[in-house]
């Protein structure tokens, strides 16, 4: 059984009944998603969130805002590549250029989800959940799959969340973006809890979305005609645009990080330019690198070339095997899959041992296991303290904004709704926001001092 162009494509928005508008060759509804995403509140925040280096001093390296922006620029043009070959190819209405809008933007949203200090800010809320006692107290009365949700906190999920319930909630759907676009950004189409013994590929290695938007996305895979993988649990069969995004997403970390240690000190000219050439067929590769005036420039040209380079492959990959990615048996990485995978392992072991782990980085985000952490026990002991506490907890829940208490600032009665208010509240913070309230509420510091 395989997965149909026409219906992955589908342009219908979530939570939104009726026949979408006519098309507007001029500004699809793809286009919309872009510009609806460009717009949110989550996505200016992105602005002073962790990329490689956190709370960073220069102003040269990226953050998640300049890092989402740079995987839409490429995902565009991956995905009207690929989308010029397949449209010919089935004979579809949908202009090649309507693939690239989706990739890109699924790509504006792919970071949306993270919490503050990166990756490590996921692996805190785990901790978190899985050591603290107050949360151990919060937990109780979760079912299995609830309990997994948080335990197993992914960004991806809350990436979700935000798009289709958190943003303009009092849409049904959010930010109510087209079904094609949601079905691209999930990466991992699949709940936290599987079935014990079932196989699983890297689109399973995580989860990407919450029991609380489960529904949302089974009408994604509906409307796209995502294969269910089984019937014991929601998880379907990914979207294939959402290779194009992941390709984009993976081009641009790992050539863009390199050379943001380049500038940063950790990583030496000789180094970064034998990595990116060994990316780039001989006959693409820079033939006048001498005429550039300085090895900052010249890293800037290589990387430009060697992303080219790898949207050639990575469109060539997906398109060798667009068979096999519509029946669901293909899941694995485009760069992962194409002849430069070991150049691309390459730099992905150099990142991991040099710009993944500078003093000041591990530093902070050891730092961020302590504010995270510590501002959950705070806002979940208040929570929980409404009663014998009225007075303290009152005061802390005063600094919550309404939308993650509950109805008239009331906490929701039910355990799972209400950490997921108070996740949502913690997760959506910027890296220097979360660390002056986490000094604020601690008494370290006051604010204004």
């Amino acid at each position: 059984m395989s997965m149909d162009w026409n219906q992955l494509l589908c342009a219908e928005r979530l939570g939104k009944d009726g026949n979408p508008r006519p098309h507007d060759p001029a500004r699809s509804e793809f286009r919309r998603d872009s510009d609806r995403l460009t717009f949110s509140t989550a996505f200016r925040r992105l602005q002073d969130k962790t990329q490689v280096f956190p709370l960073a001093d220069n102003d040269y390296v990226r953050t998640r805002l300049t890092h989402s922006l740079e995987v839409a620029s490429v995902g565009r043009s991956l995905g009207a590549r690929v989308g010029a070959v397949v449209a010919e190819r089935h004979g579809l209405k949908q202009h090649g250029s309507e693939f690239g809008e989706i990739v890109a933007a699924a790509a504006l949203a792919h970071d949306l989800g993270n919490p503050p200090f990166g990756h490590s800010g996921e692996d805190a809320i785990r901790h978190w959940f899985q050591t603290s006692p107050v949360a151990a107290a919060a937990g109780l009365g979760l079912s299995a799959a609830q309990r997994a949700d948080i335990e197993r906190y992914e960004g991806n999920a809350q990436g979700f969340r935000l798009i289709t319930r958190l943003q303009m909630p009092d849409n049904p759907g959010g930010l109510q973006l087209t079904h094609a676009t949601l079905g691209a950004f999930t990466k991992y189409p699949r709940e936290s809890l599987l079935p014990d013994g079932v196989q699983r590929g890297a689109s399973a290695k995580k989860f990407g979305f919450f029991q609380s938007e489960r529904e949302q996305f089974a009408s994604v895979a509906e409307h796209c005609g995502l294969l269910r993988r089984t019937a014991e649990a929601a998880w379907w069969v990914r979207h294939p645009l959402a290779l194009l995004v992941e390709a984009a997403d993976d081009i641009c970390y790992r050539l863009v990080d390199f050379e943001d240690g380049f500038r940063v000190g950790e990583l030496g000219y000789a180094e970064v330019r034998d990595a990116f050439l060994a990316l780039m067929p001989e006959r693409q590769r820079p033939t006048r690198l001498h005429e550039a005036h300085t090895d900052g420039r010249r890293v800037q040209i290589l990387r430009a070339v060697a992303i080219g380079c790898a949207i050639d492959e990575a469109a060539e990959v997906f398109l060798e095997n667009e068979a096999a990615i519509l029946t669901g048996e293909f899941d694995t990485p485009l760069i992962e899959a194409g002849g430069n995978r070991e150049a691309w392992a390459a730099i992905q072991r150099r990142s991991i041992e040099t710009i993944y782990a500078t003093p000041r980085g591990v530093m902070i985000e050891a730092a961020g296991f302590e504010v995270l952490g510590g501002l959950l026990d705070v806002f979940v002991s208040a929570l929980n303290g409404l009663q014998s506490q009225p007075r303290r907890s009152g005061k802390l829940l005063q600094l919550v904004p309404a939308e993650y208490l509950g109805v008239g600032r009331t906490p929701d009665p039910e355990p799972y709704p209400r950490l997921m208010k108070l996740l949502d509240f913690v997760s959506g913070m910027t890296d220097s926001y979360a660390l002056a309230l986490y000094k604020n509420v601690r008494g370290i510091s006051l604010p204004g001092q």
